[in-house]
C-alpha cells in the first residue's frame, strides 16, 4: 500500500510539473502571437496593443526553426522588414505620412501580418530563383504588390514543373510530417500553381488570380493555361481574410452556405483516366462523401469529359515550345527532376516517332493556335457537363502521384480548394503483398504502375491526406464556402483526426 501511494505521488509530481512547464511555453509571447488571426493581428496592431516588429520577430523565430528541420528557406529578410518604417518606425501615434506609399501600412489590409512567399515572387534586391542557379545574383528591381511584412522566400522546384521541391541552389526541401519525403512543388510552370502545397504539409489554400503582377515564371509568355498566385494557410477563416483583403481587386462576394441550410451537390471524380486513386486516397475521398452524406448533402459519382484528351490538349500549350523556355536557364551540371525529365525527354526521340505521338513535339503557330481551340472546345463541354448534372461541387483527390488530379484544373481555369482530411495509415492503406502480381495491377497502363510502384504505405505512414473541392471559375467565394461546409461535415461526424500544423 505504502509503495503504491508512493507511486501515486510519483505520478501526480510528474504530471503536475509538466503541465507547469506547458502553461510556461503557452505562455510565452510568441506562442500567443502565433495563434491569432489574421483579422486579431490587423486588428490589435491598429489600437497599439501589438507592434509589427513584436509580431514580426516572434515569426522570424518559428521561421528559422522550421528551416532548420526542413530546408524550407529560400531567402532571409528579416533585417530588411524591421529596418523598414512600416514595423522599425511603427508606434502609437504612427501614420506613416513621412513614409514612403510602399513602406506605409497604417492603412494596409494586411498591417501587421508576416508573410513568407515563394521564390517566385519579387522582391526588389532579392533574386528569384525558381530554381535555377543562372538566376542567382540578378536582384530584383521590383516588387509585387503585396500588403503585408514579407519577411522570408521558401522553396520551389527547378522550372516550377515538378512535385518534388528540390533544386541544386538550395537542396531538397521536406516535409514536417515526414522528413523522408517532400513537400509538392507546383503543377504546370505558373509562377505558382500551388495547388500541391497545401494537404501535404497540413495546410489549406485555393490558386487564385491568373494576372498577378510581380511572378517570375519558367514560362513566361504561356497564354494557353493560366498561370496564377494564391495563398495557403492553416485555417480556412485566415484563407478567407486573405482572399478579401489582397487577392481579389473586385468587391467580395459573401456568403455563407452552411447558414443558408441549402443541401448542395456533390460529385465525386475518382479516377483521371490515367491513375487510380490509391487505398489511401481513395479513403480520404470515402471519409468526405460519408461525412457530407450524414448531413443530407447528394453525393454522386462524377464522370467528366475525357481527362486523358484534356491533358493531352494542356501538354501541347504547356510545352508549345517544345520545352525551350524550361531547359534553356539550366546551365552545365543542373538538371531538371521529376517528371519534367521525361516529358522533355520526348522531344529527343526521333521526329516520325514524335509525330506518331500527336502531341509531343514543338508547335507551329498555327498549331498552337488550334490546341487553344481544342482547348475553349473541351473547357465547354465540361461546363456542359456540370450544368447538365446541376453540381455545386466537384470533389476529388489532391495527390502527388499524378500531375492530372491538378494540371486539370488549371487548364480549365476553375477554382480548386486544397484540405487535409486524415493521414496515411500504414495498416488500413497497404496494398496487398503481393499486388504486383494481381489482375488489378496487370490491368493498369504503365503510367499508373510507375506511379504504384512509389506507393508505399508503411513508409508515407502519418502523412496529411487531402481532398480538392472544385468549383467554377471566378467562384472562389464558394468553393471556400464549400471548403467549410466538408470540414463542419467531418467535424460533426468525428470524422477526421486533427491534422494540425507541425510547431517546430
Amino acid at each position: 500500500m505504502l509503495f503504491s501511494l508512493s507511486a501515486s505521488t510519483h505520478q501526480l509530481a510528474c504530471k503536475q510539473k509538466q503541465n507547469e512547464r506547458q502553461a510556461l511555453i503557452d505562455s510565452l509571447p510568441c506562442r500567443k502571437i502565433q495563434a491569432l488571426s489574421i483579422p486579431q493581428i490587423v486588428s490589435q496592431c491598429d489600437s497599439g496593443s501589438l507592434s509589427p516588429s513584436t509580431i514580426l520577430s516572434a515569426y522570424a523565430k518559428k521561421s528559422l526553426r522550421s528551416h532548420k528541420a526542413t530546408n524550407c528557406l529560400s531567402d532571409v529578410m528579416f533585417a530588411q522588414a524591421l529596418a523598414s518604417s512600416s514595423v522599425g518606425g511603427w508606434g502609437p501615434g504612427f501614420d506613416g505620412s513621412d513614409a514612403s506609399s510602399t513602406d506605409t501600412i497604417r492603412d494596409r489590409s494586411l498591417l501587421g501580418v508576416p508573410v513568407s512567399i515563394k521564390d517566385t515572387v519579387n522582391v526588389v534586391g532579392h533574386d528569384t530563383t525558381i530554381g535555377y542557379s543562372s538566376n542567382v545574383g540578378k536582384p530584383a528591381t521590383t516588387s509585387a504588390s503585396i500588403s503585408a511584412i514579407v519577411h522570408a522566400k521558401t522553396t520551389v522546384p527547378i522550372g516550377l514543373l515538378s512535385i518534388e521541391t528540390t533544386s541544386d541552389v538550395f537542396g531538397t526541401t521536406r516535409n514536417p510530417h515526414n522528413l523522408d519525403f517532400t513537400p509538392g512543388g507546383s503543377s504546370g510552370g505558373g509562377a505558382a500553381l500551388p495547388r500541391f502545397r497545401r494537404h501535404d504539409i497540413g495546410g489549406s489554400g485555393v490558386p487564385g488570380d491568373s494576372h498577378h503582377g510581380g511572378c517570375a515564371t519558367s514560362m513566361k509568355g504561356l497564354e494557353g493555361i493560366p498561370i496564377v498566385s494564391a495563398p495557403m494557410a492553416s485555417t480556412l477563416d485566415d484563407l478567407s481574410e486573405f482572399w478579401k483583403r489582397v487577392c481579389v481587386p473586385l468587391p467580395w462576394r459573401s456568403l455563407n452556405l452552411q447558414d443558408e441550410g441549402r443541401k448542395l451537390k456533390w460529385g465525386i471524380m475518382w479516377d483521371d483516366g490515367s491513375i487510380p486513386p490509391t487505398p489511401a486516397c481513395r479513403r480520404a475521398l470515402s471519409t468526405v462523401a460519408a461525412a457530407l452524406r450524414k448531413q443530407g448533402h447528394e453525393v454522386v459519382d462524377f464522370h467528366p469529359p475525357d481527362v486523358v484528351a484534356g491533358l493531352q490538349t494542356g501538354y501541347k500549350l504547356l510545352l508549345a515550345d517544345g520545352g525551350h523556355q524550361v531547359a534553356s536557364p539550366l546551365q552545365s551540371g543542373e538538371s531538371l527532376v521529376g517528371p519534367a525529365v521525361g516529358l522533355l525527354a520526348l522531344f529527343n526521340l526521333p521526329r516520325i516517332v514524335k509525330k506518331a505521338a500527336g502531341t509531343m513535339h514543338p508547335r507551329t503557330l498555327l498549331e498552337d493556335r488550334e490546341a487553344i481551340v481544342e482547348r475553349d472546345e473541351y473547357r465547354a463541354r465540361w461546363h456542359e457537363k456540370w450544368i447538365s448534372e446541376g453540381l455545386d461541387f466537384v470533389l476529388t483527390k489532391a495527390t502527388l502521384m499524378s500531375v492530372g488530379y491538378t494540371f486539370l484544373f488549371s487548364l480549365l481555369d476553375y477554382t480548386a480548394g486544397v484540405f487535409p482530411v486524415t493521414k496515411v495509415d500504414k495498416d488500413v492503406d497497404a496494398l496487398p503483398a503481393d499486388f504486383e502480381s494481381t489482375a488489378e495491377f496487370k490491368s493498369l497502363n504503365s503510367v499508373a504502375k510507375g506511379a504504384y510502384s512509389v506507393y508505399d504505405a508503411q513508409k508515407m505512414h502519418g502523412l496529411p491526406l487531402g481532398v480538392q473541392i472544385v468549383g467554377r471559375r471566378m467562384e472562389e467565394e464558394k468553393v471556400l464556402e464549400g471548403m467549410k461546409v466538408a470540414v463542419a461535415a467531418l467535424n460533426e461526424h468525428g470524422l477526421s483526426p486533427d491534422i494540425g500544423v507541425i510547431d517546430f
